[in-house]
């Protein structure tokens, strides 16, 4: 029975290790300054959900990653629900915006899984509408989703075809050099 509590702690430790990389690399500097992405609560939460995908996806076919990916999107939940109470939305309505922002994850996610397999609209269009939706001038914004699409193609390319764990790419400076190549 120790075994059990040991390990899932274990797994806990993880997932906050990989969601607060998840966190990280949607915070870098580059995406907003470079890439144009808006820095506004709806851009960060984009950014967030975007590499949350490219953290959990390489991952979800090995079965025991399962318990990491479930306690990862616990922490992405969490962080939700905190950020929205200290944005100011009232107690009661903070359950039905998490319970969006958690469907909008799993809608993206499904998003970017088809478009990255060449089997739903383009990453770039995908991209446009969810993480560019609030640029006004439309040649921006498709010149900044497909700027994005590169890097998150490379990215995905990267950790799918690697067994390093998504926090040390980030912690290692890969996304960043993959990021100011794109």
């Amino acid at each position: 029975m120790l075994h059990w509590f040991r390990r899932r702690a274990t797994v806990s430790r993880r997932a906050e290790k990989l969601y607060g990389s998840v966190v990280t690399a949607a915070r870098h500097r580059a995406l907003y300054s470079d890439v144009g992405v808006p820095d506004t609560p709806e851009g960060r939460f984009e950014l967030v959900a975007l590499h949350l995908f490219l953290a959990l996806e390489p991952i979800k076919s090995d079965s025991t990653a399962i318990e990491l990916s479930r306690r990862t999107i616990e922490a992405f939940v969490t962080d939700m629900d905190d950020c929205m109470r200290e944005m100011g939305v009232g107690d009661m309505a903070v359950g039905k915006k998490v319970k969006r922002a958690a469907a909008a994850f799993y809608e993206r996610a499904g998003a970017y899984r088809r478009a990255l397999a060449g089997q739903g609209p383009d990453l770039e269009a995908n991209l446009r509408d969810y993480v560019l939706g609030n640029v006004i001038d439309d040649g921006a914004r498709q010149e900044r989703a497909e700027a994005l699409a590169r890097y998150m193609r490379a990215a995905f390319a990267v950790l799918a075809s690697s067994d390093t764990p998504f926090e040390t790419i980030v912690e290692n400076g890969t996304l960043d050099r993959l990021l100011s190549n794109h």
